[in-house]
């Protein structure tokens, strides 16, 4: 699974992690990405989406049919 957020559009970040005698070795930030499956209404179907656990918590507040809407705009398929 890529960690990649359908909603957010979150990706992995890179950085360095620092020792203690300051050396720096290259690392990766990957989001809290889970597949979450939900009932679209409109469509009478389930769809499976990757999201972040942030964008989770957004599919809550403001629904399901308002993410999928975002999604489609920003050119995603689902």
């Amino acid at each position: 699974m890529s960690a990649h957020c359908q909603l957010t559009g979150a990706r992995p970040r890179f950085g360095n992690t620092v020792s203690h005698s300051h050396r720096r070795t290259s690392r990766r930030f990957d989001p809290n990405v889970q597949r979450k499956r939900y009932w679209l209404p409109s469509e009478s179907r389930y769809v499976r989406l990757t999201l972040s656990a942030k964008a989770i918590k957004t599919v809550d507040s403001i629904g399901i049919e308002a993410a999928v809407a975002r999604i489609r705009a920003r050119g995603g398929k689902i």
